[in-house]
Order: C-alpha cells, then sequence, then structure tokens
C-alpha cells in the first residue's frame, strides 16, 4: 500500500499519533494470546480441569465488562488520550503484579493480576477503537480501523512465540498422575519454577510498556469527536437500545469473541488429542493460526477498496461455519487444518462488527464503543460454556459446537441486521 493510498484512510498531518494509538493494538493483542496460552500452562501446573482454567478467561474478560463503561465516561469527561495512558497504566501494573503472584504461587493472586491487567486493557480498547475511527472521514472509518486492527495480530504472534519459548518450553515434564505421588516439597519445587517462567514475560513486557506510555504522554494528540464533554447516560442508553442495528451489533460482538477465545484457547489442547503432541510442539500450530488471522487482516483491509465490509463479514462468517463443523467432525490433520484456517475467517470480525455497530452513531459513539467492548465478556461466558461441553462429554471436538453456534449469529447479523441498516442509510 503506497502512501497516498494510506493518506486516504489517514490524513497525513495526524500519521504519528495514529500509529501510536496502532502499537496499542499489538499490545493487547500480545496480553490476549499469552493468557490464552495460560489456560495449558496452569492446567499442567496446577492440575486442574477445563472448566476451572477457564476462569482465566472469566477473570480477563470479566473485568473487560466491569471496566468499559467506567472508561467511556472517563473519555467523555477527559480525552481518548487520558483514556488510552489510563489504560497503559492499569495494564502495566497488572502485569508486574505477576512478580509478587509468583512467590505466593496462588492461582487467585494470578487471576487478581489478570483482572487489573485486563481492565487496563478495557479501559485501552474503549478508547483506541473510537478514537481511530475519528482519526479521518467516515467514509473510510471501517477500513481505517481494519487497517489499525491488522497490527494486533502482530502482537498476538509476539505473544504466542513468548509465551510457547518462555512459558510452554519451561514447563515440566511430570504429568497429573506423576505430580499426585510426589511430596510436598517436589511438588513446590517444580510448581515454582514453572510460575517463575509465566511472570517472567509479563513483567518484561511492562517495563517495555513504560517507555511507549510516556512516548503517548508527550505526544500532542488530535481532537477527534471530542468537541462535547456532558454526560447524559439515560438518554444516550435509550437512543442506543433503540438502535437494532447497534444493539444487534453488540449481540453479535459478544459472540463473535466467544468464538474467537473458544477458538484460540482451545487450540493447544486440540491438536495435542489429535496430532499426539506436547504443549510446546502443538504451540507451534497456534502461532501458524495466529500468523494467518494477521495475513488475512491486511488482505481485508485492502479487499474492502473493492468489497463492502458487510459483504466480506458475510462471506467469511459462512465459511468459519464449514471449517467449524469440520473441526467437530473431523480427525487428525484434516479437523488441525480446518481449526487453522477458522482465524484466516475471524481476521475481519471484530473491527467490521465494530465499524457496521457505531456507523451514525455521532455522539454516543464513545458509549456505544463501551458496549461493544463490553460485548468482549462473550470471552469469558462462552469459554467456560465450551469447558463444560469439553468436561461433560470429555471431547474437544464436540466442544467447538459453541463456536459454531456463535458464527451462526455472526451471518444472521450480517446477513439481515446490518444489511437492513445499511439500505435504510443509503
Amino acid at each position: 500500500m503506497n502512501e497516498k493510498k494510506i493518506n486516504r484512510i489517514v490524513p497525513r498531518h495526524i500519521l504519528w499519533p495514529f500509529i501510536l494509538i496502532t502499537s496499542c493494538f499489538a499490545w493487547w493483542g500480545l496480553a490476549n494470546n499469552m493468557t490464552d496460552t495460560l489456560l495449558a500452562a496452569f492446567k499442567k501446573i496446577m492440575s486442574m480441569s477445563d472448566f476451572q482454567t477457564s476462569w482465566i478467561q472469566i477473570a480477563f474478560y470479566g473485568s473487560y465488562f466491569c471496566l468499559a463503561l467506567p472508561a467511556a465516561l472517563f473519555i467523555k469527561k477527559f480525552s481518548y488520550k487520558a483514556g488510552v495512558l489510563l489504560g497503559l497504566g492499569l495494564f502495566i501494573i497488572g502485569a508486574l503484579l505477576f512478580y509478587p503472584a509468583s512467590i505466593t504461587m496462588s492461582y487467585y493472586h494470578f487471576l487478581a493480576a489478570l483482572y487489573i491487567l485486563a481492565g487496563g486493557l478495557s479501559i485501552l480498547e474503549t478508547s483506541a477503537n473510537p478514537y481511530i475511527i475519528g482519526m479521518g472521514p467516515e467514509e473510510t472509518a471501517t477500513r481505517r480501523l481494519n487497517l489499525a486492527q491488522s497490527f494486533n495480530p502482530l502482537g498476538s504472534i509476539l505473544g504466542v512465540i513468548l509465551s510457547k519459548y518462555f512459558i510452554l518450553s519451561s514447563l515440566n515434564h511430570a504429568g497429573v498422575y506423576e505430580r499426585e505421588v510426589m511430596t510436598s516439597s517436589q511438588l513446590n519445587k517444580i510448581q515454582g519454577e514453572e510460575l517463575s517462567a509465566v511472570m517472567g514475560p509479563y513483567v518484561g513486557v511492562a517495563f517495555l510498556l513504560i517507555i511507549v506510555w510516556f512516548f503517548i504522554a508527550k505526544i500532542r494528540m488530535p481532537k477527534a469527536g471530542e468537541t462535547d464533554s456532558k454526560v447524559e447516560l439515560w438518554a444516550t442508553f435509550r437512543r442506543l437500545f433503540n438502535n437494532k442495528n447497534y444493539r444487534w451489533g453488540v449481540i453479535a460482538q459478544f459472540f463473535y469473541v466467544g468464538a474467537q477465545i473458544g477458538v484460540w484457547s482451545f487450540t493447544i489442547r486440540y491438536v495435542m488429542k489429535e496430532l499426539h503432541l506436547n504443549e510446546e510442539q502443538s504451540a507451534s500450530y497456534y502461532l501458524a493460526a495466529l500468523v494467518l488471522f494477521a495475513i488475512s487482516r491486511f488482505i481485508c483491509t485492502w479487499l474492502m477498496r473493492f468489497i463492502s465490509p458487510r459483504k466480506l463479514l458475510i462471506i467469511l462468517s459462512s465459511l468459519a461455519i464449514i471449517l467449524t463443523a469440520l473441526v467437530i467432525a473431523g480427525k487428525g490433520y484434516v479437523g488441525v487444518y480446518s481449526l487453522v484456517g477458522i482465524s484466516g475467517c475471524m481476521s475481519l470480525m471484530f473491527p467490521t462488527i465494530f465499524g457496521l455497530a457505531v456507523k451514525g452513531l455521532g455522539d454516543d459513539t464513545k458509549v456505544g464503543g463501551s458496549g461493544l467492548i463490553m460485548a468482549i465478556l462473550g470471552g469469558a461466558v462462552l469459554t467456560a460454556v465450551q469447558g463444560k461441553v469439553s468436561d461433560f462429554t470429555g471431547s474437544s471436538n464436540l466442544a467447538y459446537l459453541v463456536p459454531l453456534i456463535c458464527f451462526v449469529v455472526i451471518l444472521y447479523y450480517s446477513t439481515f441486521i446490518s444489511s437492513s441498516s445499511y439500505r435504510k442509510n443509503n
């Protein structure tokens, strides 16, 4: 993409602020996907069930839900820049708290650190997504958000690499039955080493983010969409609730995030079962899925020059349904390759649903954006449901019925709800 085409999406005079805010998309992608691998790590370290490890996602995405609306009120009162700085600050604090958690060796202390970290990400996303939409013409808003979101999977890939080589590779080979017969001192020694390996990447990232925080604090940022700081919460809620396109956009986003987190959280275990590999080897397929996700997002951003975002969403949600069905029914490499392929379909979904849902909201965009971030709660709720299905059926294949249903909801939104709104506005 040459400079002239980039400037059609991003005005030249705000290119550096755009780049700095876009970098935040990579950082929360890194945190999200490092968290996904924690399910496999804690399952082994603490000998937990799938449902018990799903509390990692409940803490993480539950915090997203709780902090999104306060974040919207904060940026409504102050600015998008203030929201970005507050979000990054909590991200840093939560990551640093992994150090004392590794010393106490308490699962609940890790959950508390994740809750604080994810609260920062919630504020960061609530600020950055609508901020990017406001950094330029409305007609290119969804493309601009897709461009910024294209750097999210690059951070995700880095997160998986850090997890693979610094966390999963450091797990002791002793399985659940071997750990059961160990003495308390033997088990504590192994778990202490493993939890130190979990802590290291998070603390390292925190120190790097301190530098990013100071860069953003010092640079002058545009005041996109920040002319009105008056908060009329109930009136805004009424307008948003009566907007069918927005209301269903929140529902679609809830199911999308549930699908994405469910697909990725269970990828390592699915590959381990189907290909008889260990955690570290299986993480390579997870990494391949993220690489495909990143490449597909750049391709979809380019395709939006020729195909409307809504039509692309219809095509890829339909393909995701087919691939998920193959994951459920398939075996071996057929199931694994289909599972990797789903990530290519998911690449455009979050920013496209976000862009379609906030279209035409005007001054309600900040609070409306918080509702779409609160919908990230789907990552906690539906991942827990998927864990229960896996535990109850004893089949990681059948657990993918949950993402299948999610993609059906997204197809319904893009085909029927968003299309009627599009016709009404054109």
